[in-house]
Parts: structure tokens; sequence; C-alpha cells
């Protein structure tokens, strides 16, 4: 309380359960200086000294008692309850960081921001900034997710952007040592939607969507990559590693259709007698429908006779939407993940380089200096 910086502050005070009022009201802080003793009061709604805001808090204040004032430089939650110009949003999309303007692109699309000069390619010029991408730590999955949710209110070069920029990101996405092989499943099943059906909070984004981009990213930054789509059985689908990931991702996901047989890619691979270090599995919850039978799933046999070739090699199932059943065991050479962010593709990598099993963490713990 008495170290962060009136921006920080700011930030912080967007949000409920708890707000930051919330908690100044519970801890009490006792500010060391007189612009946060002035803060804290205005954040709680008790009296303050004006003079003695800091300058943003002073130049928001002074902006909702005369509209006529430059639009002051706060979160822009702040400011969505007001009633905002044209103009008004546009000044909101030139100060925004790289997250909420991609968090808003239908936003200003319905309160016609695109239709003032220039504003089109300003927008899309701080969405392909390499460094803003850098900044915010931005992954593909947050692209697609942006990409698949603008609606027709957002111009094509905006849109042409968020490619742009999901090339950019691939940069976060961690490269495999070894030969990697991705399994993707393009059944019927994965034509719904990542988050499962919400209403109105249904994402666009579809399993298929998921599974085709882990592939088409994993190919990007391992060009030697082997991807299998798959339904009853594995499906040809010739991609191009230096075709975008937005154009691969869109290959695989107009497949989509048929049963699922998840050995299929493993049996092809050992009729093949092909090398591996990662299998990576991408399949919803209809995948891993004999888990519960007694004898071992016909995916964890295959595997097996591909373990006795590549004693190294390690399988990954990543369930887009898990449901408590999966078709391949845990062991050591065997990682399920429910769910589906960004954070899986550093969970790939680590898992590959074995800085995921209990030895590696002992290890980790072992070599902390107390």
């Amino acid at each position: 309380m008495n170290t962060a910086s009136e921006k920080e502050l700011l930030a912080a005070a967007v949000g409920t359960t708890p707000s930051l009022a919330d908690v100044v009201k519970m801890v009490h802080p006792k500010p060391v200086e007189a612009w946060r003793e002035a803060f804290f009061a205005w954040l709680i709604d008790k009296p303050y000294k004006a003079e003695a805001l800091p300058p943003v808090v002073a130049a928001f204040e002074a902006y909702k008692k005369d509209r006529s004032l430059a639009l002051p430089d706060v979160p822009f939650q702040m400011l969505t309850a007001m009633d905002l110009t044209t103009e008004d949003r546009a000044q909101i999309a030139r100060q925004a960081g790289w997250q909420m303007l991609r968090m808003n692109l239908n936003t200003f699309g319905r309160h016609g921001v695109y239709e003032l000069p220039g504003m089109v390619d300003l927008i899309a010029d701080k969405l392909r900034n390499a460094g803003a991408i850098a900044k915010a730590k931005v992954f593909p999955y947050q692209l697609m997710a942006a990409y698949k949710a603008a609606n027709e209110g957002v111009p094509l070069p905006i849109k042409n952007a968020l490619q742009d920029a999901m090339e950019i990101a691939l940069s976060n996405v961690p490269e495999i040592a070894g030969k990697v092989v991705v399994c993707a499943d393009v059944s019927g099943s994965m034509s719904s939607p990542v988050s499962g059906h919400r209403g109105s909070a249904t994402t666009a984004v579809r399993c298929i969507d998921v599974a085709a981009l882990v592939a088409a990213a994993m190919l990007r930054k391992n060009p030697s990559t082997l991807v299998l789509p798959f339904e009853n059985q594995v499906v040809k689908c010739d991609l191009n590693p230096r075709d975008s990931v937005m154009t691969n991702a869109q290959k695989l996901a107009a497949i989509g259709g048929g049963g699922t047989n998840c050995s299929a890619p493993l049996v092809k691979l050992n009729k093949e007698n092909a090398k591996a270090d990662l299998v990576i599995f991408v399949s919803d919850n209809e995948s891993w429908m004999d888990a519960s039978r007694s004898r071992s799933t016909a995916t964890m046999v295959e595997w097996n006779a591909f373990k006795n070739r590549n004693p190294q090699a390690k399988l990954m199932c990543i369930d887009i939407a898990p449901y408590g059943t999966s078709q391949a065991a845990e062991r050591d050479d065997v990682l399920n993940v429910g769910g589906f962010s960004d954070a899986v593709f550093k969970i790939i990598a680590s898992f590959a380089a074995g800085q995921l099993s209990a030895e590696h963490w002992v290890g980790e713990v072992k070599a902390i200096d107390i």
C-alpha cells in the first residue's frame, strides 16, 4: 500500500471480491505521504483534500465534472460506465495497453471507433507491435481467441494484424529437442466449444481449433514435427511449416467429422517403425471412453509397443474438456493434462525436458540455499 505507484494502485482498484477499497477498509493502511492519504480516502468515499490527490486521480475527478477536458489516463473500466463519445473511446484505444486492446475489438466496432480517420491503422499497428507483444507475454491461444471472437464489425486489416501478432507471439512457444509427433483429434465431437455450452458466455473457440493450434504452433517452432490428424483413422492433411499458424490451423479444423480412435496414430507409427522423442495427443473427453476397462486400452497397448523401439519417448495427452477419465494411465513416461490455456506450451517443454518428475522437484528444493 505504501510502495505502489499511483498507476499501480489505480490498476488494483479495478475489480471486486474483494475490491481494493475492501482491503483498505480491512487493513487500515497508515499512509506515509499526503497523496496516499488523499487517495485512500477517495477510494473508500471518505472526505479528502482535493489538492492532495495524485495527478491522474485529480484529472479523473475533473473530467467527471467537465467532459470538455482531456480524457484522463486511468484504467478504461473506470470510464466505460460514463456516457462516452466515439472520440472518447478512440482516445481509450490510443491509451490502451496491448491486452486491453485485444479484448475490446468488438466494443470499439460497436461504438464506431473504426470509422474515425486513422483509427484502423493505429489499432492494427499496436496489435502487431513486437515490443508490446513481448511485454504482454502473449501466447498464440489468446490471439486465436481474439481472432475467432472478432465479429463483422472488426475491419479486415485488424483481423490480419491479429494473424501477424500470432506469428510474433510464436517466439513465446518453446522449441522441443528431438522428434515431435502431434496427434490432433479432428472427430465430430471436437466441434463443441472449448468452454462447453454456457449460453452467452460460450466461447467461439472450438476444441478442434485448440487441437489445430497446438499442431500448427509446434510445427512452426519445430519444423520436423509430424502432425497426424485422426478420427476413425489417421486423416491425410498437407501442412506447410512456412504457412501462417492460422492457415494451418484452419486446414486442420476444416477436416472435422467421424468417430474417435485414439490408438490410430500410434498404430500408424508402429507400422512404419517410426522414431520419436515426444508424442502429443490433443483431444476432448470423448476420446477417453475405455479408461475404466480392466485390461489395457488399445492406446496403451500401442504405446508400449512404440516404447519398445523408442525407450526414451514420452507421451503427453492434452484432454481439452476433461471429465475424470483417461485412456493413458499416468506413469513416468505419460502425462495427462486436463483443460487448455497457453500455459500448456510451457508444460510441454518442461515434460519433454524431464522437469516434471518428482525427482526433478526434489532436486530443485535441495538446491535452495536456506
